[in-house]
């Protein structure tokens, strides 16, 4: 099983996919790519098996490049989802003391959640690509006086020590996750909390918006996430992502998403798949 996911490897989104997988790397091989975009590709084109790929994190919203992609991308379904906590860690070459880091490497989201932490300390900050790229550069360039916030697998890969662990904010720090593949997952069955995500565009009328969100509100289904984004080509116009808690296999969804093409001009099915419900 061939795993795309963006970042270096020991990124958040490596741990997230070996979370999914399991622990067991001989039938898991992690593909780091360098962006979004690229992990989209090598799994359309089948250099990969899965791509995981962040969708939105509880404290910093949704990663709108994501759902723009999914759009775009009409061969590529959603099969599965994880919600991994993030845990930011303060990373350091061997030797190096808490005293001798005078400034620390990260992603920018990275050092805006570890900002209490990274004030207490008077560490000066400098922001960077990727998290465990910050955690690979301080090994590549033998820093001695800086330090990197990463993952605890950043750690193992790039052979680092941590100095501190769990520097972030916020505990309630999770960032959700789609497993992506070229193959649609069959609906989960009845008995499986699920979710749907669907991707559909309205005309501009008085109180639309209201009709095609009521198709779920008359069947009892739970909407767990709505996002609006700019449609391309044309100007105030917008398309919306939904997920809503149950499986395509449940007659009601089928009767709301019958009823949903009735209004909306364009519906696309991204997919039907478990729910993460572990945490």
């Amino acid at each position: 099983m061939r795993v795309a996911f963006q970042g270096e490897r020991g990124a958040y989104s490596e741990g997230a996919s070996m979370q999914y997988f399991g622990q067991q790397e001989k039938t898991v091989e992690p593909v780091p790519c360098s962006s979004f975009e690229a992990a989209f590709e090598a799994l359309e084109q089948g250099r990969v098996d899965r791509a995981v790929l962040p969708i939105e994190n509880s404290l910093a919203g949704s990663i709108h490049r994501n759902y723009d992609l999914l759009l775009r991308h009409i061969n590529v379904h959603i099969v599965g989802e994880i919600n991994y906590r993030v845990r930011h860690n303060l990373l350091a070459l061997p030797g190096v003391r808490m005293e001798d880091v005078r400034r620390v490497l990260s992603h920018p989201q990275a050092l805006a959640q570890c900002e209490g932490f990274l004030t207490r300390m008077h560490f000066a900050r400098e922001a960077t690509y990727d998290t465990a790229g910050s955690a690979k550069r301080l090994r590549e360039e033998n820093l001695r006086d800086a330090a990197a916030i990463a993952s605890m697998r950043a750690a193992e890969v790039y052979d680092l020590v941590v100095l501190a662990s769990n520097i972030e904010d916020d505990p309630e720090n999770y960032t959700r996750f789609l497993v992506l593949a070229r193959e649609p997952a069959p609906p989960p069955p009845h008995d499986v909390p699920a979710k749907t995500s669907i991707v559909f565009s309205l005309k501009n009328a008085p109180g639309v918006l209201f009709k095609a969100l009521s198709v779920f509100a008359l069947r009892d289904i739970d909407l767990t996430k709505i996002e609006s984004r700019p449609l391309r080509g044309q100007r105030w116009q917008y398309i919306f992502y939904l997920d809503f808690a149950a499986s395509l296999a449940e007659e009601r969804a089928q009767n709301a998403l019958r009823h949903l093409s009735e209004i909306a001009p364009f519906l696309r099915v991204l997919g039907s798949y478990p729910q993460d419900t572990a945490h």
